[in-house]
């Protein structure tokens, strides 16, 4: 813009006029900025609104879900002899529990070595292979070993090794190698105080229990093999310092109730036992195994707290104040209005298909107030949660209930609809097995002509699983250890695949673990002679079955044991486990969606991407972007109009500045002539 001296010639305070004209121009600039803070104050309100409804989620979370839902407490008379805790599947009653013997881990110490930083042997690449199981008979010498005992491998374990060479072939050296694999075993050096040599290597199993003691082959180096191999049936370098024992207790005067660790999970049903101490002899200390209605009184309580602090929310910034005359800055706002119909909504339909008394939340004391909010009646809710506790959890959380046993709900997803859903079989699932060639009798010997086999169970590989060379007496001694030798290859217990090995009385039956069509055990090779002597060759074996049927009429997808409603159907995504029985016709499963459950799914909808909050949010952004461009235009146009205003008033400034000096001049003239008469 040019430099304009205004006013030099007329005197005109042109600055002045224009700034004057312009600011009217600006008006609706104002009228922009008043929208624009307009829009704001909604967006901080959908803010508001958007926390409320977060805050709502958080507190129905704890009732949305049934196994939430479902809470006990076990409570001890003696916590220094054990302590006690509930599950969802407990059972309130009382019980009398004495603590006769503390599970023990098994261990043992090697002789003792001049120094833990010595090397042992020659560093050969030497494997070390840890069993687990169970000695039984024979004599346990003071010398800390045994004569004449027998070793039963426990099949739920599988064999571990680890590689000791020229690179860790000291006693602290085995020990770091031992901690580091994670094999189940620990190790330690304890110096025992003698002159020459002190240090003792110390191995423990990782699990209580008789049936957890350890067996340690070794194969390479001589001079670690006499230092480490370890089998209570046969030579024992290390010694036993602690036997491994099992937990024995008495419950409601039944005695001698074994286990192998000191928690226990499967004595009485729903609730885990941490055993301390033994008791006093024939005492026995009570455990009370009740509801925890106080947590599920006060998730109750979160859940009314919540719902009516959303509800004052939206009260508060959609309604009109009679007293002040001044409209609340979301009144009349669709979304808002809309947001909050739909909560009340949701809570005033009865829940359909619910298995139980209660479909309503005024049947348990939950009702609707004039103003929308919601009241507590705290007698007739305790009342219901002691009286009718399943019932009250139906009412908030998803449910299924199959009447048939065999079958159980496991879970639903938002697309299910709740209904009564008809479920019919056509194939039960099974796991994959191979049958073995029919076995000689026994005992069987094993050696390097047929300890060697790999195989791939589910369609992951093993490396090389090789047997321990032994005598086998029975059929079950060498089926433990099989299964345990298969388990415990690293690549299969990697990627989670085990197996369960038999003996039907004429051969061996190698079983996944798994389910369904996935489920496959294979032989990838075998030794020269194992299958004469094992009766397994290279070959595959019959391949498991998914489970097939129908939910709804519809053919349902069938995946191990899972049978899930397809897309498309009512049942959508509804997951039931069929555990066993028989085809056919397999009864009902009645699936309800409770009212927490149906609050979460309405939040999370409003929350989401799409959903009201965000679609509302999004268009009060797009409103402020929009005022923000017209103002950018209407800017540029105040800098013409300026530019207009200052050359027009510019010009008029130089024409009344040359009317003036005419005028003067005329002045001036007249004067003289005046002077001439």
């Amino acid at each position: 813009m040019p430099i304009v001296a205004s006013g030099i010639g007329s005197g005109l305070d042109v600055n002045n006029i224009v700034s004057q004209l312009l600011g009217l121009e600006r008006q609706p600039l104002v009228d922009l900025d008043r929208k624009e803070a307009g829009y704001q104050a909604k967006l901080s309100a959908y803010g508001s609104i958007k926390g409320a409804l977060s805050s709502l989620q958080t507190a129905i979370r704890s009732l949305s879900d049934l196994s939430k839902f479902q809470t006990f407490k076990a409570t001890s008379a003696d916590t220094t002899v054990y302590t006690a805790t509930g599950s969802a599947t407990a059972i309130t009653g009382n019980y009398a529990i004495e603590v006769v013997k503390l599970a023990q881990i098994h261990k043992i110490a090697s002789a003792g070595q001049a120094s833990s930083t010595a090397t042992i042997g020659t560093g050969t690449a030497t494997t070390l292979t840890f069993d687990f199981g169970t000695i039984s008979g024979g004599t346990l010498g003071g010398d800390g070993r045994y004569t004449g005992a027998s070793y039963t491998l426990n099949p739920a374990q599988g064999s571990k090794t680890i590689t000791i060479d020229s690179t860790n072939n000291t006693l602290e050296g085995i020990r770091n190698a031992i901690n580091a694999a994670g094999i189940g075993v620990s190790a330690s050096i304890v110096n025992d105080g003698t002159a020459s040599a002190p240090a003792r290597l110390v191995l423990s199993s990782g699990s209580s229990g008789v049936a957890n003691s350890l067996r340690i082959a070794v194969s390479g180096d001589a001079a670690l093999a006499s230092l480490l191999a370890y089998d209570p049936e046969g030579a024992q370098n290390p010694v036993q310092t602690v036997a491994a024992q099992d937990a024995e207790l008495n419950v409601d005067g039944i005695s001698g109730i074994k286990k192998s660790s000191n928690t226990i999970t499967d004595v009485i049903q729903g609730v885990t036992l941490n055993l301390v101490k033994p008791s006093a002899t024939g005492v026995a200390a009570s455990l009370v195994v009740t509801r925890d209605t106080a947590a599920v009184k006060t998730s109750v309580e979160n859940f009314v707290k919540s719902y009516n602090s959303v509800q004052q929310t939206l009260t508060g910034l959609t309604e009109f104040n009679a007293s002040t005359k001044r409209s609340s800055i979301l009144q009349g706002d669709a979304g808002a209005r809309s947001i909050q119909q739909q909560l009340r909504a949701s809570l005033n339909s009865a829940v359909q298909f619910v298995d139980g008394e209660y479909t309503l939340l005024s049947h348990i004391g939950v009702s609707f107030q004039k103003d929308g909010s919601l009241s507590i009646d705290a007698v007739k809710l305790q009342s219901a949660i002691e009286s009718n506790f399943n019932d009250v959890a139906s009412l908030f959380a998803a449910l299924g209930k199959a009447s048939d046993s065999l079958v159980s709900y496991v879970s639903g997803n938002s697309k299910t609809k709740p209904g009564s859903y008809d479920v019919a079989l056509t194939t039960l699932a099974t796991r994959g097995l191979y049958n073995a060639a029919a076995t000689p009798a026994f005992p069987i010997t094993i050696d390097a002509d047929n300890n060697n086999f790999s195989v791939k169970i589910d369609g992951v590989s093993s490396g090389t699983i090789s047997l321990a060379q032994n005598s086998y007496a029975t059929a079950a001694a060498l089926a433990a250890e099989i299964q345990a030798k298969i388990n415990g290859d690293s690549a299969l217990a990697a990627a989670g695949r085990t197996v369960t090995v038999t003996h039907d009385g004429t051969n061996f039956v190698v079983t996944s673990n798994r389910y369904g069509s996935v489920s496959k055990v294979e032989f990838s090779t075998v030794d020269t002679n194992t299958s004469a002597t094992i009766g397994f060759s290279v070959g595959a074996g019959a391949a498991g079955v998914d489970v097939a049927g129908t939910i709804n009429g519809v053919a349902a997808g069938g995946s191990g044991q899972f049978l899930t409603g397809v897309v498309g159907d009512d049942s959508e995504g509804l997951r039931l486990q069929i555990i066993g029985g028989s085809t056919g016709s397999r009864g009902t499963v009645n699936y309800s969606q409770g009212y927490a459950y149906q609050l979460d799914k309405l939040a999370a909808n409003l929350l989401g991407e799409n959903g009201a909050v965000s679609s509302r949010t999004d268009g009060i952004n797009s409103s402020i972007r929009d005022i923000a461009s017209q103002r950018e235009a209407f800017n540029l146009r105040l800098v013409g109009v300026e530019r207009r205003l200052r050359a027009q008033f510019t010009s008029l400034d130089l024409a009344i500045s040359r009317l003036k000096s005419t005028g003067d001049f005329l002045t001036q003239q007249l004067a003289q002539l005046q002077n001439l008469k």
